[in-house]
């Protein structure tokens, strides 16, 4: 007899309950982490008051979470035999990793046109110990600006792919794995003609990198791993988000997007996998408190990012001695902490004190955390007693004299410092040679406590670079505009994606004391001449033929010049792939300068407050078509759009290229302010460099050296001071 459709999906929802039902966990995973064991939560009196886990609910609870982790193995069917592979075995005690921006002024020196890798490494071993890996990032938020994909943007480096392997050597000559990024989403500039797990592996083969992590992805495919090992250059690949479980055979890292409760929760892949190695990534929180004991106590790492974008979120003198100390014992303990045999929540006799056990042979290490908001003192840990095991407090660098309680059971005092650490190692012989290298430095390290350090965030301060005043013109220079002087509103904002309205987001002006997204500002602005149109690519061959221009970084120099010569009919378009550096040279030969950018708004703008040029609605008219494909076109003619013009009779403002107006600095990060947008939209992607077109809107371009920042969207216009 055939089901009718009511008892048919009921049918079906009762086979689907079963299946779901058979792996029977308690404890499941919620997203990355394994969930705590009731007990430990803490309840009030009205829901019954709380109580210490008892011996059977800790083992119930660990029973439980093996008998998940055995079964899942199963059903994925898995193989660890990729982590057992010599060229990946670093990513095992790679605990301490970086994003780093290849914009960070600590990596590149642009006067002295060389890596400073050594300068890097050195400030982060002073400030909090150093790293073991570094994952350098070359892409967004510049990606976009023109059509260079994201492996352009690595070849666009200083000093080109032979200068990118030179310094992944520099990074390895000090014991430094090196990471760089894929974007997946990067599929609206340039197309690589191959596919990309090919041109993947190609060109990290060429370079020397050890590892790739996949930006916003939720596992990186098998093809990816697949296709470095074919090449002979095996990569480890790190996504983002967690991947699969059965992606865990071959991404063997991943980045830990976590919660944090009270009672640390344990990381699924982890423990899936214990040589699987996890860097907890929690970029804008100013407090690192919550990663550093949540990878302590996982035996894991922390993505210890600081320049994100361009905007410093600095590590606190608090933060940056808890990660010297987590590092270094992590460090020395990385052997146990791949440990199969992991026992999380190991039992401890303090409320709010949790702890690892990590079993290797004769001996065992415990990696404990304190989550109490004050010091917890004396007896800690409570074991059954062994003949001839002697205990160590790692943390503070002594030997443990053990006592026994009224049952016979042996007991363990030391002393936890409020949201501290602590660390045990119960052995039958004397420790080795590395254990008491790392009890020497363990001690000298907690002579002083951690409340002793500042827990104050500060915002690093920004720096307008100055643009020297000009000769003012004897007679009116042909093709520029007399802009008079005025009283002007400056309003303007900055279009970064990320950083929302954060303290330390875009810029600082002179008159701000500090960098923030929306600026508003009344001033009085000088009379001043500025370029009618932008400057183009014959009137900078005129500069080069008389001045024999050469930059010494001429990498992407007139990039789409051929030997010497701009494009046939190319002569009154925007000159493009000029960094600022080229464009202030072109100034000074022409007696002019860049503009501020409030005198380039102003120009634009008038005094009325208007959104565009030419008023407040859009005219399609005004502006180029946008180019929104995969290679550029090329910018229009400077005379093309006459309906664009600003209130001064001031043209080319918005929607062909980029121009060039200030700079800022700060002790970590340049950025060179571009006003009017491009014609160049590529397509497919929010990550794009994103356009401003309005007259209220600025864009940020991180710079790294000329090399890298120019940009075929990218041109200028000059100005000369009227008095």
């Amino acid at each position: 007899m055939k089901l009718g459709i009511a008892p048919f999906v009921a049918a079906m929802l009762l086979s689907a309950a079963s299946v779901v039902s058979a792996q029977d966990s308690h404890f499941r995973p919620d997203s990355q982490q394994i969930p705590t064991p009731d007990c430990l939560i803490m309840k009030g009196a009205w829901m019954g008051g709380s109580k210490p886990c008892s011996q059977d609910e800790h083992a119930a609870w660990l029973a439980d979470i093996r008998h998940w982790r055995e079964e899942r193995r199963i059903r994925i069917g898995y193989d660890g035999s990729r982590y057992d592979l010599a060229a990946l075995k670093w990513t095992q005690s790679s605990f301490f990793q970086p994003q780093m921006m290849v914009e960070d002024r600590y990596f590149y020196d642009p006067v002295t046109h060389r890596y400073t890798v050594d300068r890097y490494l050195d400030d982060l071993e002073k400030r909090y110990g150093g790293i073991d890996s570094v994952l350098i990032w070359p892409t967004y938020p510049n990606m976009g600006i023109d059509n260079r994909n994201q492996h352009d943007m690595i070849r666009s480096m200083p000093g080109g792919v032979a200068g990118v392997r030179q310094m992944i050597a520099d990074f390895h000559r000090r014991g430094v794995r090196v990471l760089f990024p894929m974007m997946m989403w990067d599929q609206g500039t340039r197309d690589p003609g191959i596919p990309w797990p090919q041109a993947i592996a190609e060109l990290m083969a060429e370079v020397g990198p050890d590892g790739i992590n996949g930006d916003t992805q939720d596992g990186v495919p098998l093809a990816f791993s697949l296709a470095a090992d074919k090449v002979g250059h095996p990569l480890a690949f790190e996504p983002e988000g967690g991947p699969s479980d059965e992606a865990l055979a071959w991404n063997v890292m991943t980045w830990g997007q976590y919660k944090y409760p009270f009672v640390p929760m344990v990381d699924k892949y982890k423990w899936l996998e214990s040589r699987h190695m996890v860097n907890i990534s929690d970029r804008w929180n100013r407090s690192k408190t919550d990663n550093l004991q949540f990878a302590f106590f996982n035996g894991v790492g922390w993505e210890s990012w600081e320049n994100i974008w361009g905007i410093w979120n600095g590590i606190t003198p608090r933060d940056a001695e808890s990660t010297r100390r987590v590092a270094t014992m992590e460090r020395a303990l990385a052997p146990f902490l791949i440990s199969a045999d992991w026992e999380p929540l190991a039992p401890m006799l303090r409320y709010g004190v949790f702890a690892s056990r990590w079993p290797l042979g004769s001996q065992t290490v415990w990696t404990i955390v304190n989550r109490n908001e004050y010091d917890v003192e004396g007896p800690q840990i409570e074991l059954a007693p062994e003949d001839g095991i002697r205990y160590f407090d790692l943390y503070h660098g002594v030997e443990l004299t053990s006592t026994k309680n009224h049952v016979g059971r042996i007991v363990l005092s030391f002393n936890i410092e409020a949201h501290g650490y602590g660390a045990l190692l119960a052995s039958r012989t004397a420790p080795e040679s590395s254990i008491q290298t790392l009890m020497g430095k363990m001690k000298d390290l907690t002579a002083k406590p951690l409340v002793t350090y500042s827990n104050e965030w500060k915002v690093v301060p920004q720096q307008i670079v100055a643009i020297s005043a000009t000769k003012p013109p004897a007679n009116s220079p042909a093709d520029m505009v007399k802009i008079p002087e005025s009283d002007f509103r400056f309003r303007v904002e900055g279009i970064e994606i990320e950083g929302f309205n954060d303290i330390g987001v875009d810029v600082q002006y002179p008159w701000e004391d500090t960098p923030r997204r929306f600026h508003d500002h009344p001033m009085h602005i000088k009379s001043f001449w500025i370029d009618k149109y932008p400057v183009t690519n014959e009137q900078f061959r005129k500069f080069v033929d008389a001045t024999h221009y050469r930059p010494q970084d001429a990498l992407n120099f007139l990039r789409d010049w051929q030997n010497g010569k701009y494009p046939q009919g190319w002569d009154n378009k925007p000159v493009t792939w000029v960094s600022i550096e080229d464009a202030r040279a072109y100034a000074a030969w022409a007696g002019k300068r860049l503009p501020h950018e409030w005198e380039w708004q102003y120009a634009a703008q008038g005094t009325d407050g208007r959104t565009y040029p030419w008023g407040d609605a859009w005219k399609m008219e005004a502006v180029p078509a946008p180019d929104k494909g995969r290679t550029m076109r090329g910018p229009d003619r400077i005379d093309a759009h006459p309906e664009g013009a600003s209130p001064f009779g001031v043209m080319d403002m918005v929607g062909n290229v980029w121009q060039w107006t200030e700079e800022f600095q700060d002790d970590h990060t340049r950025g060179g302010i571009l006003r009017g947008g491009s014609y160049y939209q590529p397509q497919g992607s929010i990550w794009y460099f994103p356009q401003a077109y309005k007259l209220n809107e600025h864009g940020k371009l991180l710079m790294t050296a000329p090399s890298m920042d120019r940009s075929g969207g990218a041109g200028f216009r000059c100005v000369q001071d009227a008095e």
